[in-house]
């Protein structure tokens, strides 16, 4: 094993992709509530909303609103997902509330015209107009590639293709390329085999950054987080109480669980500046929200605790 990295940075996606999967409106103020206790337990990356038409998903409808709402400590970096130029618009419109952007595409022909009915040449060439204007704003982009380690549809994605999309998004401007498991498809040696690939695809370059989005849908989420850190990838995106899931196909369930990856980190001896107990009453907060028990391991079981209390005598 490779000496894992002694720090991580975590971007919490919840807000966004796991609320977007949610067949039932979630209220504004409660979306707020749940953020703002987010940005209490030191988490410093979140996702909150995106700017995507409220007739395609209308969970996501109140972004402005959100944006507008939300109070959290001003180390916290919040980010906003961008579909399209008109998205970039209506975001500009609330430029002083955020700090990030993320645009996206799929590395397979097929998802990618499920997902957005575009090619991934037409996605790219409106993606790269998107980060242009984004960063001539001062904001700070991220290119996420959808189905980088397997498609539902094409089963699997060559490599290559994933690492010429991420050339593509760093040479359009890209500070940091996310690689995302959609559907729960990588395994762990996989992933310590693609992520060397990817980033000699980039140059080696400490001016991207190389980001792990991994979904829980077979189990095997932590497992390719371990993986991952064994090659030296420290960034990654999670979603508290496991919430998310791909909305192209059926099955796709959620990220994985943002209290479980501190949980086992932490466990390893590597900072995450989050405070676990804060980040578990978030969770609860969101199942007593959606009114169901959520996915996550250590919202239910708890923190570890090495010197628990005697039991009674």
């Amino acid at each position: 094993m490779a000496e894992l990295p002694q720090r991580v940075r975590i971007r919490e996606v919840g807000p966004r992709d796991g609320f977007q999967n949610e067949p039932e409106t979630i209220d504004t103020f409660d979306k707020v509530r749940l953020i703002d206790q987010l940005g209490r337990s030191g988490l410093r990356r979140m996702e909150v909303t995106s700017f995507v038409r409220p007739d395609v998903i209308p969970q996501l409808h109140d972004a402005a609103a959100v944006l507008e709402a939300i109070e959290v400590p001003p180390e916290v970096s919040l980010s906003v997902l961008i579909p399209n130029e008109r998205g970039l618009d209506r975001a500009l419109e609330h430029r002083d509330r955020f700090h990030e952007v993320s645009v996206f595409l799929s590395a397979s022909e097929t998802h990618n015209r499920k997902n957005v009915n575009r090619s991934i040449a037409e996605s790219l060439d409106g993606l790269r107009r998107v980060l242009d204007r984004a960063r001539e704003a001062g904001l700070r982009c991220e290119g996420v590639i959808a189905t980088s380690f397997g498609c539902p549809y094409e089963g699997r994605v060559p490599p290559e293709r994933v690492a010429q999309i991420a050339a593509a998004l760093r040479d359009a401007g890209a500070q940091e390329v996310g690689f995302g498991d959609t559907t729960g498809m990588a395994n762990p040696r996989q992933v310590r085999e693609l992520f060397p690939q990817w980033r000699e695809a980039l140059g080696a370059s400490d001016d991207v950054e190389l980001t792990a989005h991994f979904h829980n849908t077979r189990g095997q989420g932590l497992a390719n987080v371990l993986a991952a850190l064994d090659v030296g990838v420290d960034s990654f995106e999670s979603s508290f109480g496991e919430l998310g899931g791909c909305p192209v196909p059926a099955g796709a369930t959620g990220n994985i669980a943002t209290e479980d990856l501190v949980s086992m980190l932490e466990e390893m001896g590597i900072d995450t500046g989050v405070d676990l107990p804060a980040l578990v009453v978030a969770s609860g907060m969101v199942r007593d929200v959606l009114g169901r028990p959520l996915g996550s391991h250590v919202s239910t079981a708890g923190p570890v605790e090495w010197n628990p209390p005697a039991p009674p005598s």
